[in-house]
């Protein structure tokens, strides 16, 4: 997936790829108990906060800071969705919604506007807590705000920020979709999946009204709708490989 967004392949200060491979600790017990109140101590178990209880790491805190940049990321992602396609309340604030748009992904799931709020939502929590955990150990956190220099949408409902990542113009890989069909192959092995939709691989495509133009005709805006349906699973695969891989 590609947003053009210089921002993306940016390294979090401080967190050098050569730090990761730095001290002696067991780093799926460390992610385990680093991450225990997010995902939830009934799932891990107290020993596994136990386990992480020895202190941190110049490694291990810049493998944290690697991922609280990719947490910011995904958060910069859903808050653009919100803002013109979620429920609009105080627990995610700005913008104000747009209902074409909103209608239009009501035709993939009608409760989607309650996914991609409850997603927005969560995904500020992560990376407020991965950079809690990093301040409460004395470490450096991680803040990408100098890098949001990407402009908004311009259709109405959405804020007008600096941002991250550009929903207007994405490349979306849909291999996850045979991915987790297969039941032959493994990528852990190497094997390679083919896309489910070749056609959103050329882009860039966008994924929300690019303006209020993009409201009209109804098959237009339901296909950047339809855009987003499969970009919304691709940005929540790609965060869960990347955590599985660090265990």
């Amino acid at each position: 997936m590609s947003t053009e967004s210089p921002s993306l392949i940016a390294s979090p200060e401080g967190g050098s790829a050569a730090s990761v491979a730095e001290g002696g600790t067991n780093r799926r017990s460390f992610l385990l108990g680093a991450g225990a109140a997010a995902l939830g101590a009934e799932l891990l178990g107290e020993a596994s906060l136990a386990e992480a209880s020895g202190g941190l790491t110049p490694g291990d805190a810049a493998i944290l800071r690697f991922l609280a940049a990719a947490e910011i990321l995904e958060t910069d992602f859903w808050q653009q969705y919100n803002e013109l396609g979620g429920i609009q309340d105080s627990e995610v604030p700005g913008g104000s919604g747009s209902a074409a748009y909103t209608a239009a992904l009501q035709v993939l799931d009608s409760d989607m506007p309650q996914y991609i709020h409850d997603n927005t939502e969560d995904e500020f929590t992560h990376f407020t807590f991965i950079n809690a955990y990093l301040a409460a150990h004395g470490a450096q956190t991680v803040d990408l705000s100098q890098f949001a220099t990407l402009p908004s949408s311009q259709a109405t409902g959405a804020q007008q920020i600096g941002r991250l990542t550009n929903l207007m113009q994405l490349t979306v890989d849909t291999s996850w979709w045979t991915r987790y069909r297969s039941r032959t192959k493994n990528p852990d092995f190497g094997d390679t999946f083919p896309l489910a939709v070749p056609g959103l691989v050329p882009g860039p495509f966008p994924a929300i009204p690019r303006s209020d133009a993009d409201l009209m005709p109804p098959d237009h805006l339901q296909a950047i709708a339809n855009t987003a349906g499969f970009h919304f699973a691709t940005i929540e695969q790609g965060g869960t490989s990347l955590y599985s891989s660090f265990e």
